[in-house]
């Protein structure tokens, strides 16, 4: 679907403390606050530079399911995505996904990145209460980092998803592909073995997938279950 280039032989060099005033991307913090015993205290915080103003998250994340109408029973596939990471010095298995643009929705981010990052075009489920998710948190305890999810359907009975092209920044090399959503679990432990690196969107998403399947949310609890 896309180019394998996420599989090349990048690898980190070398890492150096990185002056403060130096960075374009994110900066630290110093916090002073009272503990619930009104003792006082400091932490540590990282928070990005690029969110726009008035803005009230830094990016989306995009869980998009591949559909074809003219096949109702086939099973649902998520669209995942494989791209080298620095930080973490390996291929990570992603979501789309995107930092915001001054004056840009939720939705209108994840429609434009899902189109850049795959070439899909996608459509924002109806369901408004499930369209998009409460604001969620990256990793509160380290940074002020956020996001929405942003839950849409890719009609693949549309001429202009039969070939998706993406449209890559120069820095970018990603390759989307897609995996059956009810064996989402699985394929993390897989890839896991193979030295990729699960982004948390990922993981949390296989995650409530497996948990509903083993707990049967969604139907009416069986004596078995409680055996």
């Amino acid at each position: 679907m896309a180019s394998n280039k996420s599989q090349n032989k990048s690898k980190v060099l070398k890492t150096e403390p990185l002056d403060q005033k130096d960075a374009k991307w994110v900066t630290l913090s110093k916090i002073t606050y009272s503990d619930p015993e009104g003792v006082e205290r400091t932490w540590e915080s990282a928070e990005r530079l690029t969110r726009p103003k008035g803005c009230d998250i830094d990016a989306v994340g995009i869980a998009a399911i591949l559909q074809d109408p003219s096949k109702p029973y086939d099973e649902p596939r998520i669209v995942l995505q494989k791209q080298w990471r620095a930080p973490v010095n390996a291929v990570c298995i992603e979501v789309p996904a995107g930092l915001m643009d001054a004056g840009e929705s939720a939705e209108e981010c994840a429609l434009r990145e899902l189109k850049e990052e795959t070439g899909y075009i996608g459509e924002v489920v109806k369901d408004r209460d499930f369209a998009v998710s409460p604001v969620m948190f990256s990793d509160p305890g380290f940074c002020t980092t956020n996001l929405r999810m942003i839950h849409m359907t890719i009609d693949m009975s549309l001429p202009a998803n039969k070939n998706p092209t993406p449209h890559l920044e120069p820095s970018e090399f990603i390759e989307t592909f897609s995996v059956q959503l009810r064996h989402l679990w699985d394929a993390c432990r897989k890839f896991e073995e193979t030295g990729h690196a699960i982004d948390a969107r990922v993981g949390t998403i296989a995650e409530g997938v497996e948990m509903a399947k083993r707990w049967g949310v969604g139907r009416a609890p069986r004596k078995e279950d409680y055996e």
